[in-house]
C-alpha cells in the first residue's frame, strides 16, 4: 500500500511546484500582437523588519522620516527584504527608497505624508516631460533595481495642502471654505495654498531609471500633483493597485508612465483628476533629443471613473509610444474614454496602439477622440469654453517638430451616452492615418467626426446619435466605410472640405 502511495505524493509535489513556478501574467502574452519580453515580479530576500524596530510609531502625531530613513539604510545595507508597515497612521516626511526593498503595507497602514512644506527640498528633477525644479516627491528613487510597493494600505500625499483650486470646479460651500482658510486668490475664481505652490508642488511617488519595479494592492491617494510617475524605468508592473484623487485635483493624474520600457498595468482602478493611466515619453526639443520611447506596454482589466481621460497617449509624447494593448477596461464618466492628445511643436511618432474589448458609460466628451490641437485643457474644459479648430491660412511643412500618430487599431467598442461619438482631429500637413476602427456600438448626442485623417477603415460601426448626421467627414483621404449602422434622424453622412479623396462607403450611405 505505502509503495503505491509513494508516487502519488511525488505527483503531487510536481504539480505543487509547477503551480507555484507559473508565470502569473501569461494570459496577458496570448495573441500579444508585438513582441514584448515577459515582465516578472521583483524577487526580496526572506528577511523581514518592521518600521516599529526603527523607532517608528503610528499614532498619527510622531513623524516617522528619520525612523524610514534608517530602516531602509539598514534593510538596504544587509542585502534587502521587505519593510513592513503595520496598522495604524504612519505621520512622515519623504521616503527615500532603497535597492532591493518591498516596502509592505499591511491591513489598515496608512503613510500620511507631513503638510510642512519645509520638508521637502526643492531639487532638480523632471515633469512634464522638461527638467524641472520642484520639491522633493513625498515617495521617491533613482537609479534603483528591485523594488516594490505592495499590501492592503494606503498611502496620503496630504495634496490638499499644496494643490490650487478653480472655483467652477466646486461647489460654493466648498469654495468658501477653501478661501476661509488662509491662501491667496490668485484671480477672483484661482485659489492658492501659498505663494509659489503651482510651481514646486511634487508628485507623490517619482520612480527616475529605475528596474524590476511592483506596485501591488495598495490605494495612492491625494496627490500634491500626479499620483505616480516612473520616469524611464524598465520591467514595471503595476497590479490591482487603487489611483484616487478629488476629481477637483488640478494636475491630478493618476499614473503617468514615461520613457518606459516593459510594463504591465492590470486590475487596478482609477478615479482622479486628470488623466488617469496616461503614456508620455518628453517634451518637444528634450524630449526629442532624450529619445527615449514608451514602448511594450500592456493594460488589462482596469476601470476608469472621473478622470480627463481613461487610456491617453500624450500630449508630451516627443520621444514616441509604440507597441502598445489595452484590453478589458472600462471608462465610466471620464471627460474622454481613449484620448490621443498633442500639438505642433511636440514631434514623436505614436504608432502600433492595439485596444480591444473597451466598455464606456457616460462619457462626457468624446468616446475616442485624436487632438492635434491640444492647448492644455481638459476635454470639458474646453467645450465649456467653446475651442474651435483654427481655419488654416497656410498649412506649414513637416519638421522633426511635427507629430504623428499611426497604426492604431480598436476592436469591440461599445460606448453609451457619450456627448460625441469619434473625433479625429488631425493635422493638415500631418493626418493622422492607418487607423482602423471595428466592431463598434456607440449612442451619442452626435455623431462621429473625422478630419484631416487618412487611410481610415471603419467596419461594422453603429453610431446612433441623437442630433444631425452620424458621420461627418472633413479632408480625409483613402477612407473605407463597410457596414455602417445608423438610426440618424438626419442625413446619416455628410461629406466637408476641399480635400477629401479616395472615400468609400457603402451603397446604403449614399
Amino acid at each position: 500500500m505505502l509503495k503505491r502511495l509513494i508516487p502519488l505524493f511525488v505527483l503531487l509535489f510536481l504539480f505543487a511546484c509547477e503551480k507555484q513556478d507559473r508565470y502569473a501574467y501569461e494570459y496577458l502574452y496570448n495573441h500579444l500582437p508585438f513582441e514584448m519580453p515577459k515582465v516578472h515580479p521583483p524577487v526580496f530576500p526572506s528577511r523581514k523588519v518592521s518600521i516599529t524596530q526603527y523607532g517608528g510609531v503610528g499614532d498619527g502625531i510622531q513623524l516617522n522620516t528619520q525612523a524610514f530613513a534608517d530602516a531602509m539604510v539598514d534593510l538596504s545595507g544587509k542585502g534587502g527584504g521587505t519593510l513592513l508597515v503595520p496598522s495604524g497612521i504612519w505621520h512622515t516626511g519623504p521616503i527615500v527608497f532603497r535597492s532591493n526593498i518591498n516596502l509592505h503595507l499591511e491591513k489598515g497602514a496608512l503613510i500620511l505624508f507631513t503638510t510642512d512644506k519645509d520638508a521637502y527640498p526643492v531639487i532638480e528633477t523632471s515633469y512634464e516631460g522638461i527638467t524641472a525644479y520642484r520639491c522633493q516627491s513625498p515617495l521617491s528613487g533613482r537609479n534603483l533595481e528591485n523594488i516594490a510597493i505592495t499590501g492592503e494600505g494606503s498611502i496620503n500625499g496630504s495634496g490638499e495642502a499644496w494643490r490650487p483650486l478653480k472655483r467652477d470646479k466646486v461647489t460654493e460651500r466648498h469654495w468658501r471654505q477653501v478661501t476661509g482658510s488662509g491662501g491667496i486668490l490668485k484671480t477672483p475664481d484661482v485659489w492658492w495654498p501659498f505663494e509659489n505652490a503651482g510651481y514646486i508642488r511634487p508628485v507623490m511617488v517619482s520612480l527616475i531609471e529605475c528596474k524590476n519595479v511592483l506596485l501591488q494592492g495598495v490605494l495612492f491617494e491625494n496627490s500634491a500633483n500626479w499620483d505616480i510617475h516612473p520616469l524611464m524605468c524598465e520591467n514595471l508592473i503595476v497590479d490591482g493597485i487603487f489611483a484616487r484623487n478629488p476629481a477637483y485635483a488640478q494636475n491630478g493624474d493618476g499614473i503617468d508612465i514615461e520613457s518606459c520600457k516593459n510594463v504591465i498595468v492590470v486590475n487596478s482602478i482609477f478615479d482622479v483628476g486628470d488623466d488617469a493611466i496616461c503614456l508620455k515619453s518628453g517634451k518637444d526639443a528634450e524630449g526629442r533629443r532624450r529619445a527615449r520611447p514608451t514602448e511594450n506596454v500592456i493594460v488589462d482589466n482596469c476601470k476608469v471613473f472621473k478622470g480627463h481621460g481613461g487610456f491617453v497617449v500624450g500630449s508630451e509624447m516627443s520621444g514616441g509610444v509604440r507597441n502598445v494593448s489595452v484590453t478589458n477596461c472600462q471608462f465610466l464618466g471620464t471627460d474622454v474614454g481613449l484620448r490621443f492628445k498633442s500639438m505642433r511643436g511636440r514631434g514623436g511618432v505614436v504608432e502600433n496602439i492595439y485596444a480591444d474589448r473597451i466598455n464606456m458609460f457616460d462619457i462626457i466628451t468624446d468616446s475616442f477622440l485624436f487632438d492635434l490641437y491640444y492647448g492644455g485643457k481638459s476635454a470639458s474644459e474646453s467645450l465649456e469654453d467653446g475651442d474651435i479648430t483654427p481655419e488654416e491660412e497656410t498649412i506649414p511643412a513637416v519638421t522633426d517638430e511635427t507629430p504623428l500618430f499611426r497604426n492604431i487599431y480598436v476592436t469591440n467598442l461599445v460606448s453609451r451616452n457619450a456627448r460625441r461619438a469619434l473625433f479625429f482631429n488631425g493635422l493638415p500637413e500631418m493626418n493622422i492615418s492607418n487607423i482602423h476602427l471595428e466592431n463598434a456600438y456607440i449612442t451619442a448626442e452626435y455623431g462621429a467626426e473625422l478630419s484631416e485623417s487618412q487611410d481610415i477603415i471603419l467596419h461594422n460601426l453603429t453610431v446612433i446619435p441623437e442630433k444631425g448626421p452620424a458621420l461627418l467627414l472633413n479632408n480625409v483621404k483613402n477612407t473605407h466605410v463597410t457596414h455602417f449602422h445608423s438610426s440618424a434622424q438626419a442625413a446619416v453622412v455628410q461629406v466637408t472640405g476641399t480635400r477629401n479623396e479616395n472615400i468609400e462607403l457603402p451603397e446604403e450611405m449614399k
